[in-house]
């Protein structure tokens, strides 16, 4: 666990394992604190795996904005930078798929095989969820709000035979045990306005590296048909579907396997 000192920032990382160098890109509201994380799953057992805390998030620097989708890149490039890292496998989950995308057309030939979960492309490839229209809504109303969009079969009916789950649900999506640190609420809206211009459609059909694109099939938070757009514009990509909606890296154990598998092959 270290801070990495780039673009004027102090950048919180955890680095763990060994094998092939690996960057994992978090989603909205990343925050390496949260456990069990991707620092306890499986990429570790097979890469030299390290991950940070995004600018805004966690204990990462939060500087007054704006942020844009180029800075988030551009931080991304940078921790290869500080790793001395010429290439790198790059794992992007939902946001973070979205700086991988932006990192690989602003970046070329910094990736060696990417793989984007739970994402999007933008423009008329379509955006994820606005989740920036939801920042006015007090944490538990902002959750039952997105539980059914994060997986369509958590919806009304869903809830009311499940009443128990679903307010467990509601629970570890309002959670927040570090809500009242200095400019915590600042760098996450910072985030979510850059994410608000996310829009790498034009450019996909730059990224020429091995691509894996995971998603879940209840997911209407980044939408099948965003998936489908993407697999069509990254030339040779494999879409794979998994039994799950937002989260399906831990619903479906299937998920990471593929993605251990795929970022092993050679060629």
């Amino acid at each position: 666990m270290a801070y990495l000192q780039i673009n004027g920032l102090n950048i919180w990382s955890e680095r763990r394992g060994d094998g092939a160098p690996l960057l994992f890109i978090s989603g909205t509201g990343g925050d390496l604190r949260r456990k069990p994380g991707v620092m306890d799953g499986p990429l570790p057992k097979h890469f030299d795996t390290v991950a940070y805390d995004q600018r805004g998030l966690g204990q990462t620097d939060k500087p007054d904005g704006p942020y844009s989708m180029a800075d988030y890149a551009d931080d991304a490039a940078a921790v290869l930078d500080e790793l001395d890292w010429a290439r790198a496998h790059v794992v992007g989950v939902s946001f973070g798929g979205m700086v991988a995308q932006n990192l690989a057309v602003r970046h070329p030939g910094r990736i060696e095989r990417l793989v984007l979960c739970c994402t999007s492309p933008g423009g008329e490839g379509g955006s994820s969820w606005p989740l920036h229209t939801l920042a006015g809504l007090a944490p538990e109303a902002r959750a039952r709000h997105m539980i059914p969009i994060s997986d369509r079969r958590r919806d009304g009916a869903w809830a009311a035979a499940h009443p128990e789950q679903y307010e467990m649900l509601v629970r570890m999506a309002a959670d927040d045990p570090w809500a009242e640190e200095p400019r915590r609420q600042l760098g996450a809206a910072l985030q979510l306005q850059a994410r608000a211009g996310h829009d790498v459609w034009d450019r996909l059909p730059e990224i020429d590296v091995p691509t894996l694109i995971c998603a879940g099939r209840h997911d209407d938070l980044a939408a099948p048909a965003s998936q489908e757009a993407m697999a069509s514009r990254i030339r040779g990509s494999r879409l794979r579907w998994y039994e799950g909606g937002h989260m399906f890296l831990l619903e479906d154990r299937a998920a990471f396997s593929d993605i251990v598998a795929f970022l092993g092959e050679s060629g």
